[in-house]
């Protein structure tokens, strides 16, 4: 008698799928409740971080560059 002729196969079956529907569906909604934690994370931690860095990082480009124009200011007049 093949699988399909059994009448225990089909309900086994169906009975794997809502298990595994269950499955994904559990796993679906804690990677959106972790995507959520990550995007809220990034908004309060990083971004705030990367800005700070990111103005301190531009003013001490901004005064080593300042250096530069006066070294060539003053090398230029000298030559």
């Amino acid at each position: 008698m093949s699988s399909q002729d059994d009448p225990k196969a089909k309900p086994r079956f169906e009975n794997f799928g809502r298990k595994l529907d269950a499955e994904f569906g559990g796993a679906a909604e804690k990677l959106e409740r972790e995507k959520e934690k990550v995007i809220t994370y990034l908004n309060n931690e990083v971004v705030p971080a990367i800005r700070t860095h990111s103005t301190k990082a531009l003013r001490l480009a901004a005064e080593q560059l300042s250096k530069l124009a006066e070294y060539m200011d003053k090398n230029r007049s000298s030559s």
